[in-house]
């Protein structure tokens, strides 16, 4: 059975970061004695209960089930809710593995067991001893950021030694004695305490697990004309920490929090008016800023059940003004592979563009996720068009989405001409972009460009206005109207 023993001493460290995650007097928060979670968008979550411990004064033995298969030892903190200096952890073992078929084959390994099989007319029947030369058994349960105990060598199907002869495989059911007082059904922290006094103690449990995520997921709808959008916001929470958690008060932590690797207001939500006042429905999900991260807390209790992906809608945000823009960078090389010759990139780029703020019906802060965007035809139904990934975004922030490059519109790119003059430090590469529009109606186009020969340049000539983006950047916004051609040359002048 795979244990972990850890001899515990509290450390103040430890201590603060669950008094900072719980956000207020846990007790009072959870007087029914539901759970509590904080689940992060990293593959871990921080567990905080109520429980109540029947003790003897002075030093006894505990078993507390009902634990996360995930959990992580180092982690937990046990505190009596009524006198913090009377109860001590003095040895902990977690069993993070309950009793199965493969981790009794794996314990009698050497030994001799019975099998059962059905015999030729369907009726069961005792075989003689068989030994078990390999168990092939390989652990499965890992402990959150720590590898606690990983079986390695036990991999690969059983052997079996019977009548002399080896079996690679189980011959039939193993038949295994009674199970031991030691044995156990589900992960399970095993304590040695100390208590100042005997009767019961209500105390708070607290650990961090594994095997618990969140992540954002958002709809985008355009009408069938215009670039108002209606934005709908899924959290959806994803257990698989092997313990259900049933009636708990979830809330989320959205950030980039760093752990060790071995191992601000209320959302104001403005509902669309249509000629009078609507009764608005409460949020599901309200956020505040926290520390350098952001909480969401669902609203109302839910039963998070193990091997379960749960919903909840926490966002939506009815005509928020957009813009969709055109964007051709042939020379990108993250996106597209660079070539300045005949084969350059002729993709033009369509992407979305909108601002996380208040009177646009957002100002919350938008925790990462990915983005489906549609767009009503004249049939009304919702038409695939694109999607994307955000970062987490604060508000006031612009969040731009890359949907999918444009069908009537087309790039051409090339290098007219290069002059490099040694003699005088200095080059001149002159490029010809030519776009075309297929659309019925007049396209702009952001051309974005790199200067990537040296730090210092200059726009010698150019056949259309630009803006400098950056030091090495600039951009042309070019218009061009239905079935046109339009071509955009520069020359740029460096010198070193």
């Amino acid at each position: 059975m795979k244990t972990t023993k850890v001899i515990l001493g509290l450390s103040a460290a430890f201590l603060l970061i669950f008094v900072f995650c719980t956000g207020k007097n846990f007790a009072q928060d959870q007087k029914d004695g539901s759970p509590q979670l904080t689940i992060y968008n990293q593959d871990f979550a921080v567990v905080k209960e109520l429980r109540k411990l029947d003790l003897k004064a002075g030093e006894s033995e505990f078993r507390m089930d009902e634990v996360t298969a995930r959990l992580d030892p180092s982690s937990i903190i046990l505190l009596d809710l009524k006198d913090p200096n009377g109860l001590k952890i003095l040895e902990q073992n977690y069993e993070s593995e309950p009793l199965s078929q493969g981790l009794l084959l794996d314990k009698f390994e050497g030994k001799e067991i019975n099998f059962e099989i059905l015999d030729a007319d369907g009726k069961s029947k005792i075989l003689k001893k068989g030994k078990i030369i390999r168990s092939g058994y390989q652990s499965q349960s890992l402990a959150y950021g720590y590898n606690y105990g990983e079986r390695v060598a036990s991999a690969g199907s059983p052997i079996i030694e019977m009548d002399g002869k080896i079996r690679f495989g189980l011959p039939g059911t193993p038949l295994f004695e009674g199970i031991s007082s030691d044995s156990f059904l589900k992960p399970t922290l095993l304590w040695e305490l100390w208590a100042k006094d005997g009767g019961t103690h209500n105390v708070e449990l607290s650990y961090i697990t594994g095997g618990m995520k969140w992540e954002a997921n958002y709809n985008a709808v355009f009408p069938e004309k215009g670039q108002e959008l209606d934005l709908i916001g899924w959290i959806t929470l994803d257990n698989r920490s092997g313990k259900d958690f049933k009636n708990a008060s979830v809330k989320l932590m959205a950030g980039d929090v760093h752990r060790v690797q071995e191992m601000r207001q209320q959302y104001y939500y403005p509902m669309a008016k249509a000629g009078r006042e609507e009764l608005a429905a409460p949020p599901s999900v309200t956020e505040k800023a926290f520390e350098e991260f952001h909480l969401y807390n669902l609203n109302r209790k839910t039963d998070v059940r193990d091997n379960e992906i749960k919903q909840v809608e926490f966002i939506r945000a009815v005509r928020v003004p957009s813009e969709k823009i055109y964007v051709y960078d042939p020379a990108n090389a993250w996106r597209y592979s660079y070539g300045a010759g005949e084969e350059s990139e002729k993709k033009v780029w369509v992407m979305i563009e909108f601002q996380n703020i208040e009177k646009d019906h957002l100002g919350m802060a938008l925790p990462k996720g990915k983005i489906k965007v549609y767009r009503k035809d004249e049939d009304g139904r919702n038409e695939f068009i694109g999607e994307d990934r955000i970062d987490h975004t604060p508000k006031d922030e612009e969040v731009r989405l890359y949907i999918g490059n444009a069908f009537d519109i087309v790039g051409e790119w090339r290098q007219s001409n290069y002059v490099v003059n040694d003699d005088k430090d200095f080059a001149d590469e002159t490029f010809e972009i030519k776009l075309r529009n297929h659309k019925k109606e007049t396209v702009e186009i952001r051309v974005i460009q790199h200067l990537y020969r040296w730090s210092n340049w200059e726009i010698k000539s150019n056949s259309d206005a630009f803006e400098k983006v950056d030091s090495a950047t600039i951009q042309f916004k070019v218009k061009v109207k239905p079935d046109q051609e339009k071509i955009v040359t520069y020359t740029a002048h460096y010198t070193w």
